[in-house]
């Protein structure tokens, strides 16, 4: 059941389907709707649940924002499925890891809830240096 998605160019210079990368969170989340309901298409309409796809949309969504926030840009990104879930590489410019801010006691904070997020909601997260950066690779259980 695997398939692939990536895009554009990583740090290892390896190239996907020459398509340009995601500008912005909602055309990174596009293109892992569109995998998602062709093979789920693919396999006579049996569909994850909405809230597993709306998880999905929101890891997603977070892992890109932060990279083009925080990580001095987008450098590569790729969707694929496999026997585990959605497996989702997204890599930046920068070398620093994200980091989760403490809550602070009877304020309100704006920012910093992506990362847990990403963390609550993925089966699994890793975090590899690369030349130029890093990538974050997580897994999203799907059934």
């Amino acid at each position: 059941m695997s398939r692939e998605h990536p895009v554009g160019r990583d740090d290892s210079g390896s190239v996907g389907t020459g398509l340009p990368l995601p500008g912005d969170a909602a055309a990174a989340r596009a293109i892992v709707r569109e995998l998602l309901d062709e093979q789920f298409c693919t396999l006579g309409g049996m569909d994850p649940d909405d809230v597993v796809i709306s998880d999905a949309m929101l890891v997603t969504s977070e892992l890109v924002t932060n990279a083009i926030r925080h990580g001095g840009g987008l450098t590569g990104f790729s969707a694929r499925l496999s026997g585990e879930g959605l497996l989702l590489d997204v890599a930046d410019a920068s070398p620093t890891e994200p980091r989760t801010v403490a809550p602070v006691p009877d304020t309100v904070r704006v920012g910093g809830y992506g990362w847990p997020l990403v963390r609550r909601l993925s089966k699994r997260v890793t975090i590899t240096p690369q030349a130029r950066g890093k990538k974050i690779s997580v897994v999203i259980t799907l059934f």
